[in-house]
């Protein structure tokens, strides 16, 4: 059966550096109707089960080790005993959700996950945490971006950049040589494409950032910083 994508919005607060930040998220769910793989599981594990309904979950993938992305990785992956993946750098993340466990694949660069009829090809991108992945699905002709990429630009943690230089390579070396109709589907608001964003890569290089999809950059948002030292965010998993 032909795979397709599906979307369920939660929300929750998320404490960063002691400060709380409401946020909703996107969980996607990726497949047919016998079999799927979830992405991003956050929060509520019983609505995003009931998107999932009687079909196999094969695989949950975390593409950051944050808790709003695997808050509910363990309930979402027990029904069908399906493996949890997280890149190896994030494992120190992971745990501060899940204290007594840990995923059980190790992702790298270039790995391949297969549903349905489309594969899923990690793409390492870090930037917000160190161990950040994409996933590109040529067959779908979708990314999923995670915290790496927004619709109105570079993801943030807690309003700032904790490896902006980091973070500037991965968008513009792995997920703008994508073709310009690709889907870029992001944990954080709503969709956009590779050709929507790419053109306002210059502007986040020289030091605007777009605050809506489509508009022009705004000179009062003020320059990208590298937001590790002005907000104390230590993300370093060695």
């Amino acid at each position: 059966m032909t795979a397709r994508i599906e979307r369920v919005v939660t929300e929750g607060v998320v404490d960063v550096d002691g400060a709380e930040h409401k946020v909703e998220n996107n969980t996607w769910i990726v497949g047919d109707d016998e079999e799927v793989i979830v992405i991003d599981p956050a929060r509520d594990a019983e609505k995003i089960m009931e998107k999932v309904g009687e079909r196999e979950v094969l695989a949950v993938i975390c593409t950051h080790g944050l808790a709003d992305h695997v808050g509910a990785a363990i309930e979402v992956a027990a029904r069908d005993e399906a493996i949890i993946a997280l890149h190896p750098k994030d494992r120190r993340l992971w745990r501060e959700t899940w204290s007594e466990t840990w995923p059980d694949i190790e992702m790298e660069d270039e790995g391949l996950f297969q549903v349905a009829d489309v594969e899923l090809e990690v793409m390492t991108t870090p930037g917000v945490t160190q161990g950040g992945v994409s996933l590109y699905s040529e067959g779908l002709g979708a990314v999923f971006t995670g915290k790496t990429l927004q619709a109105d630009g570079p993801g943030k943690l807690g309003g700032e950049y904790p490896a902006l230089a980091d973070q500037l390579t991965s968008i513009g070396e792995r997920i703008f040589t994508l073709p310009h109709a690709t889907r870029v589907l992001p944990t954080h608001g709503e969709e956009t494409t590779v050709g929507d964003l790419e053109r306002h890569f210059d502007d986040w290089i020289s030091g605007s950032l777009t605050r809506k999809s489509g508009d022009a950059p705004d000179p009062a948002d003020g320059p990208l910083v590298d937001g590790t030292k002005a907000a104390k965010i230590n993300l370093n998993s060695d």
